[in-house]
């Protein structure tokens, strides 16, 4: 792996599994020191956090409820505190709640509310908290979905409307940011083999209907994702920003 990210500090929120966790190693591999926030799984978030320290990078995990807006402030102040800056913030943390239609009558409106203030509000509260503590020439990269662009089935509106959200937000933020070389994007990344997608398998069409959307006909690798928001942190994508990157094999064209 290249060094393009040595000195380099960065915060993955909900990086102790699925591609949270492998953007915390690719960050590593290219360099980088990693904080990584968890609501829940303290053991998974260690384990994370040991695999980060035998690459010979400095590496925290903090626990952070991205659902208490309130915790926002407190997760960058321990950030900075552990490495004494912060370059890149890695919004990734959400919950994915699918299967209803809007018209069905036994529509569980508290749990999709909850989607919205984890995925939205409380990602727009760890940017805020963010913003004025991050480098001059930093980045921030939001990890959104391909249903934030495209909804070729029913029964993910709520979700697809909190990543449609997510990047008109890191739109109107980069135009913020722009004049300190602050850089924000979105990666929307398709189905991946995490444990978020194994939850609401059973909620969407069957596996064989999905990858007949795609024409590369199969599903994102973590790796794959993970490498593109390193880019987006990376030197050579210094002029790119407010943009909104798909990986998700052709869905939609």
């Amino acid at each position: 792996m290249s060094n393009m990210l040595t000195g380099k500090v960065v915060l993955i929120t909900g990086g102790s599994r699925g591609l949270g966790a492998a953007t915390a190693e690719a960050f590593a591999d290219h360099g980088a020191d990693v904080a990584i926030s968890y609501a829940a799984s303290a053991a998974k978030a260690e384990a994370v956090v040991a695999k980060l320290k035998a690459k010979g990078r400095r590496a925290v995990a903090i626990r952070s409820d991205q659902a208490d807006l309130a915790s926002a402030k407190p997760l960058i102040e321990a950030v900075i505190g552990e490495f004494g800056k912060l370059d890149i913030l890695v919004n990734n943390a959400a919950i994915a709640i699918q299967g209803q239609r809007v018209d069905d009558p036994g529509l569980d409106g508290e749990r999709y509310n909850r989607q919205w203030q984890v995925n939205v509000l409380g990602t727009i509260a760890t940017t805020r908290a963010a913003a004025p503590r991050l480098s001059d020439g930093g980045r921030i990269i939001f990890i959104g979905s391909r249903l934030g662009s495209v909804v070729p089935f029913p029964g993910v509106a709520d979700y697809a409307g909190t990543k449609w959200a997510v990047a008109g937000y890191a739109k109107g933020i980069a135009r913020d940011l722009g004049p300190r070389n602050i850089t924000v994007n979105v990666v929307q990344p398709g189905i991946m083999p995490t444990d978020m997608a194994a939850d609401v398998a059973g909620e969407l069409p069957d596996r064989d209907a999905i990858l007949d959307m795609h024409p590369i006909r199969r599903i994102a690798t973590l790796e794959e994702v993970a490498e593109t928001v390193c880019f987006l942190a990376g030197p050579s994508a210094g002029y790119i920003t407010g943009e909104t990157v798909n990986i998700a094999g052709g869905i939609g064209v």
